[in-house]
């Protein structure tokens, strides 16, 4: 019978839900919710009654030898000691000096990685980079370069060169065409095909998709680039300051860094 009582549908009993008019204060309280911070509250309450109860029975005039060596912070906070033995001043120089490669290495790494990145763009403009092109993804236009003596051969080859080019446009004709490779006059066609023209617009379609694909990985490059110059700045800065700190541990008025940079700590007149 306990098997086919399991077997029927039975009703879902849903929890209630909070009412529009309280709404603004939240999820509708559950019993398990309120038994939670009930068992919380009581737990906090009983926690300082036994305060209470230490501090009214605590003795003035208590002492052991330990008050002498410790101290508080901030009004009651204790500080004790965690057990850590205080390194040597030539273990500490030692660990500097490490921590200096590292920053070094690095930093020459970042350096190279900025550099490849650099070596893909063209920058164009001066003091900012105002457009990039990124060099093998685009074909040059194939050019005519015509060598002149000076300026005025220049300006007539221009000239010349213009008149030419509206000769050709307005009488069809190019230099060197004889009377027979003349074409007749334009005359239109009959309309393309249906599936010319869905071959047309896939392509431009496909080729609006390649510019704007182009167009994010420049963005994702320059936007990496710039992140590399910031990593690079923030090293170098770390590893001047690791030097000066060096340098003063050891009691040296200054130095040269890798970069050949001379420096000099200001010292304070007696």
């Amino acid at each position: 019978m306990s098997s086919m009582r399991n077997a029927v549908q039975r009703r879902n009993h849903k929890e209630r839900a909070q009412p529009l008019e309280r709404s603004k204060w939240g999820v509708l309280e559950k019993h398990k919710d309120y038994s939670l911070r009930a068992k919380d509250y009581n737990a906090k309450k009983a926690r300082l009654k036994a305060l209470r109860h230490k501090a009214s029975e605590r003795n003035p005039d208590e002492f052991h030898f330990a008050m002498m060596n410790s101290s508080t912070h901030n009004g009651g906070q204790r500080v004790a000691d965690r057990g850590n033995k205080a390194l040597s001043m030539e273990v500490v120089k030692l660990l500097k000096t490490q921590d200096a490669a590292y920053l070094r290495t690095v930093a020459q790494k970042t350096r190279r990685a900025r550099e490849r990145l650099e070596e893909e763009f063209v920058l164009s403009g001066e003091g900012e980079e105002r457009g990039v092109r990124v060099l093998g993804k685009e074909e040059k236009a194939g050019q005519k370069v015509v060598w002149v003596g000076n300026k005025e051969e220049q300006k007539r080859w221009g000239q010349e060169n213009l008149e030419g080019e509206s000769d050709e446009v307005a009488t069809g004709r190019r230099d060197g065409d004889n009377e027979e490779d003349i074409e007749a006059p334009f005359e239109p066609k009959e309309a393309p095909p249906k599936a010319l023209i869905e071959a047309q617009k896939s392509a431009l379609h496909e080729a609006r998709a390649l510019r704007k694909r182009h167009k994010r990985q420049q963005e994702v490059k320059i936007s990496k680039l710039e992140a590399l110059k910031v990593r690079e700045k923030s090293l170098m800065a770390a590893e001047l300051e690791l030097e000066m700190q060096r340098a003063k541990m050891s009691s040296s008025v200054g130095g040269v860094t890798k970069a050949g940079l001379k420096w000099k700590v200001r010292e304070r007149k007696r």
